[in-house]
């Protein structure tokens, strides 16, 4: 699949701000766009066909872009479906449920082809396109630990990791679980949210790091905490990578690279 091949559903209720995102889709040869002024119509026509990423401004006629983004995480169909946001809203109550919901990508008005064209392409690599410089046999060696309450989280971070040619993959619910789990079996790499209940990460790092058996595994801390004092902490203690939402392909992939393969 290429680019030119990509199915869009368009949520933006302005005519000249859907006139702009489609120029700016035009320049990628992206032409298979359906247009929709309001949520409800976009999801009445993802009920007929799951399209392979979903554009929405935050504030439409009858829901937000949150409210689309977490009616299409609650359909199986749809749950894996790439969602990108275009929005000048910044207030975290609108776009925190949208990076837990695993979006693409947040993009601001006015946003350039460059930043549109990353996240195209992380759309394709997450959708299977992606064909590893490194060979199968480098990821598929890999054996890793992903943690996060979210179903939805951590099936974004599956479809990733598959993409990237890696077999072995060990899912837990929250940091005691995976605790458990550690103590199990071995792994090259943890990837573990930030906020869960019972165990969460900052803790699970903690634990990690005092294991005797394999106390220096890369943990990579997804999380999209703004608390300095927090994010100091979590850096003090130990983790290997720690990564803001929303995620795009590239970065995943080459934080990856830069813990296990090199």
């Amino acid at each position: 699949m290429n680019l030119s091949n990509l199915l869009v559903v368009l949520v933006e209720p302005s005519k000249t701000q859907r006139s702009i995102i489609r120029k700016h889709l035009a320049f990628f040869e992206i032409n298979e766009v359906e247009e929709c002024l309001c949520g409800q119509e976009a999801l009445d026509f993802m009920a007929s066909q799951v399209p392979d990423i979903v554009i929405s401004s935050m504030h439409l006629p009858d829901m937000t872009g949150t409210d689309i983004v977490s009616k299409m995480r609650d359909n199986d169909l749809l749950q894996s479906t790439t969602f990108l946001l275009i929005s000048s809203e910044t207030h975290y109550r609108f776009l925190e449920p949208v990076r837990q919901a695993g979006a693409i990508g947040i993009l601001p008005k006015p946003f350039t082809n460059k930043e549109l064209g990353k996240v195209l392409h992380s759309t394709l690599d997450y959708i299977g396109d992606y064909e590893s410089e490194f060979g199968d046999e480098e990821f598929e060696a890999l054996s890793v630990l992903i943690v996060d309450d979210s179903r939805v989280s951590r099936t974004y971070f599956k479809n990733i990791l598959k993409n990237l040619g890696v077999k072995s993959l060990v899912e837990a619910e929250d940091g005691a679980e995976a605790l458990d789990i550690f103590q199990k079996q071995h792994f090259d790499l943890v990837v573990t949210d930030y906020n869960m209940p019972n165990v969460d990460g900052m803790e699970l790092l903690e634990h990690i790091r005092k294991d005797k058996k394999q106390p220096e595994v890369p943990v990579m801390m997804v999380t999209s905490e703004q608390n300095k004092a927090s994010l100091a902490a979590i850096e003090s203690a130990g983790v290997s990578a720690l990564l803001k939402k929303p995620l795009s392909y590239e970065v995943i992939k080459r934080i990856i690279t830069e813990l296990v393969l090199n």
